[in-house]
């Protein structure tokens, strides 16, 4: 593994490489002089032993014309002449005459002037120029143009009006930007932890805090239109608080806001004449919004994430510009400097580890022990998993009875109580797996861990949720809305109780018996599976909840605030960074899709079957009264198709929302555009692939044609020694090109030593292996 020091000291010796090319007058080339710090060091790294550009000066005036032949293969040769012909690349500072210098910046403002403002901006902006420059050609232009007659910039009304919403629509999203910047949670706790312990485990504290966004999000949208109003004219309480409560739910809390039999049925008017508030609507609607919003939020993340994770030509070029390219030298903080060495290392040692795990080939038979090692690890956790869902089936069937026949209120924690038991042992059961599968890539041990812990999780909430809505809807109670909210409030506090005592005890005591009993065992690894499916488990009982616990995102919100600091210090007390790096940044595109399905779509199917299919409570709630709760709906477009002005509403519902042949024709218009953009990822990635081979060999082209000119120049040499030794005069001074080309020679000479020295054997082989050609520099560097 790369220090903290060893790769420090690789990027600030890189970035040392002159930035830009100079100015030489045998060249007949307009250079600026100054170029962006990263494309000169990229084009003074990436021709490693062998110099693209070559100094006229060293050789003799007879090979003079080669040199300038050899300068048609580089690709420093395109931005020259781009440069030497493009007026927005005049640069003030160019060591030219002063009249020369002054036409160029005349050309350069008369060319911005016709521009519209965001054009003008854009390219001020690509201008190779520091920022105080680029301040100043601005209010030159603007200085310019507010001297011109004002019948030449007059614009047409809508053009204006654009201008100024375009104007407008960048300053509010950057102020936004900034200030979601400024408020983002644990970036100095999530910096540390991608830095010690890698992006796998990093990804998993990423995931908490999105979800912990989520049901921010959540309980501003139920409480605000929900409870607040409920709030007016809510009643005494009947009952007494007894602190019992907090476990089981009930009691206190049930004639609060937080259960939905507590909620009235009419419509809230506080003056006569003035405004009402249909409770009924308002409930059913800010759920549903709820839901749409979360549906599209979870979309939305899936593509952003597969976009960055997946399509992206990083992930071809193996992070290898990470070494060169990118330290940020406005860090001077110490404790930042070495959080940044950290992270810089730790994605190093990923990408290696990732090079090394595709060059593993396994023979035939090896290929049929692991297949049949995992077919039989399959068979066993199914079976594992078929019993624990038929063991909760059994105890929910008999769970009301058992109920009545015990007064005990900590009775109603027999269930919850054995369900957090099973999905806290049987994890642990599955990651015992590991020890015999011998996965070679870890990210495909964490898939098969996901796929089995979430095959576990969503069978036991299906059993549940059919417990729910079939025997407590159906068993007469008088407001089983509210007996439902509290089954789920007690499997949440229950989760998070076990989750608390796992990560206080049960990590605690493993690693006193790593570290001082059996110290073979050592320290344990993070399982992301096991705590990333708590994560979904728990999220998805939020979902069910919130229509019966309009709460309960509120409390959910807190579990995942405490349960980030308690992962975080058991992180750092009890567990090792992973013993083979690997690179997760496309496990938060997998972890939102679990989420999506089936976690959302099952909650989706759940509600449907309630809204749709289930009776309310004739003494509770606000829909109390109607035979069903989508009724409500049916009312209120009843009551608008009465009014003229609102029978647009009418339509769309009856025609759109309410017909089945429309969502069937939204259905497959979606596949169709989804099946669209993966062929057009697909085609972006055989793209991307194609032209990172085509670099590598235009490199190797031009090592070639550099090799050849050497011998040609080497064969000249030997039979013309005379004229060699006479013309050897004329570099006794070498001039700035040389010097550069010499420096960026050692860089790369250093670079290849450090990497030589500090990489072990398995990193030197993952290099030797990859598409990055290295130098050859053991003796020194070649000019």
């Amino acid at each position: 593994m790369l220090s903290g020091d060893q790769v420090n000291e690789i990027v600030i010796n890189v970035e040392n490489v002159p930035s830009g090319v100079q100015n030489h007058r045998s060249s007949n080339l307009s250079v600026p002089a100054t170029k962006s710090g990263v494309n000169s060091s990229f084009g003074v790294v990436s021709s490693v032993s062998g110099i693209d550009v070559t100094e006229p000066q060293v050789y003799s005036r007879r090979n003079d014309r080669k040199a300038k032949q050899l300068l048609r293969f580089s690709p420093l040769k395109e931005l020259f002449s781009q440069t030497h012909h493009s007026p927005d690349l005049v640069d003030m500072d160019t060591p030219c005459t002063s009249h020369e210098n002054i036409q160029g910046r005349q050309k350069l403002i008369a060319s911005l002037i016709p521009m519209t403002s965001r054009d003008r901006i854009k390219a001020i902006r690509n201008q190779p120029r520091t920022m105080e420059e680029k301040r100043k050609l601005r209010r030159m232009v603007d200085k310019e143009k507010s001297k011109q007659p004002r019948r030449i910039f007059e614009l047409n009304c809508c053009t204006q009006c654009l201008n100024s919403i375009s104007l407008a629509y960048r300053r509010c999203r950057n102020i936004l930007s900034e200030l979601l910047n400024s408020i983002s949670l644990w970036q100095k706790t999530l910096k540390i932890i991608g830095g010690k312990f890698g992006t796998s485990v990093l990804s998993y504290f990423n995931f908490l805090r999105w979800l912990l966004k989520f049901n921010i999000f959540s309980f501003i949208v139920t409480f605000s239109f929900i409870t607040i109003p409920q709030f007016t004219v809510g009643g005494n309480n009947a009952f007494k608080f007894t602190g019992l409560e907090f476990f089981t739910g009930a009691g206190y809390f049930t004639d609060t806001v937080m259960y939905y039999g507590f909620y009235t049925n009419s419509t809230i008017r506080h003056q006569s004449g003035g405004a009402s508030y249909n409770m009924q609507l308002a409930y059913i609607f800010t759920v549903a919004a709820c839901l749409i919003i979360c549906f599209f939020s979870l979309l939305f993340s899936m593509a952003r994430y597969f976009r960055n994770n997946f399509i992206n030509p990083h992930i071809y070029s193996r992070g290898i510009a990470k070494l060169i390219f990118c330290w940020d030298f406005t860090i001077t903080h110490e404790k930042a400097v070495k959080l940044k060495q950290k992270n810089l290392s730790t994605e190093i040692r990923e990408n290696l580890s990732e090079i090394l795990q595709e060059n593993v080939k396994l023979t035939l038979n090896q290929q049929l022990t692991r297949l049949s090692v995992h077919l039989a690890a399959w068979v066993v956790s199914t079976g594992v998993a078929i019993a624990c869902c038929v063991a909760v089936y059994f105890l929910a069937e008999n769970n009301l009875e058992f109920l009545k026949s015990h007064q005990n209120p900590g009775a109603v924690l027999l269930l919850p109580f054995v369900v957090s038991c099973i999905n806290l042992a049987v994890p642990r059961f599955y990651s015992m797996f590991g020890l015999l599968e011998h996965y070679e890539v870890p990210r495909q041990e964490v898939y098969v861990l996901l796929i089995r812990n979430i095959f576990l999780k969503i069978s036991i909430i299906g059993i549940l949720c059919y417990y729910w809505l079939h025997n407590v809807a159906l068993a007469g109670e008088e407001c089983w809305e509210t007996l439902i909210g509290q089954e789920i409030y007690r499997l949440l506090l229950m989760d998070f109780v076990f989750s608390l005592a796992d990560s206080f005890l049960g990590e605690f005591l493993r690693r006193i018996i790593g570290m001082q009993f059996i110290t073979s065992l050592g320290l344990q690894e993070f399982d992301i599976a096991r705590n990333v499916l708590e994560l979904i488990y728990a999220q998805t009982l939020v979902w069910i909840g919130t229509f019966f616990c309009p709460l309960l995102p509120f409390i959910q919100m807190i579990t995942l605030f405490i349960m980030f600091y308690v992962k975080n210090i058991s992180l750092m007390m009890n567990f090792q960074p992973p013993s083979k790096a690997w690179r997760a940044s496309q496990m938060m595109t997998f972890f939102i899709f679990l989420l999506f399905f089936p976690s959302f779509t099952g909650v989706l199917c759940t509600l449907a079957i309630t809204i749709w299919r289930l009776k309310p409570s004739a003494e509770c709630g606000p829909f109390r009264g109607l035979p069903f709760f989508i009724h409500s709906i049916y009312s209120w477009i009843d009551t608008l198709s009465k009014s003229p002005s609102y029978l647009w509403v009418v339509w769309i519902y009856r025609h759109l929302i309410g017909s089945v042949h429309f969502f069937f024709i939204l259905t497959l218009i979606v596949l169709i555009i989804t099946y669209l953009y993966w062929q057009i990822t697909e085609g972006r990635k055989i793209m991307i692939r194609l032209l990172h081979e085509q670099i590598i060999n235009e490199g190797k082209d031009k090592m070639f044609l550099i090799e050849k000119l050497a011998k040609l120049q080497d064969t000249e040499r030997r039979a013309n020694p005379g004229s060699f030794t006479l013309e050897r005069t004329d570099v006794e001074e070498p001039g700035p090109l040389y010097s550069q080309e010499h420096e960026a020679a050692h860089v790369v000479f250093h670079v290849s030593s450090f990497l030589e020295e500090a990489l072990p054997n398995d990193c030197k082989a993952a290099f030797s292996a990859s598409s990055v050609n290295w130098p050859d520099l053991s003796h020194g560097p070649h000019l």
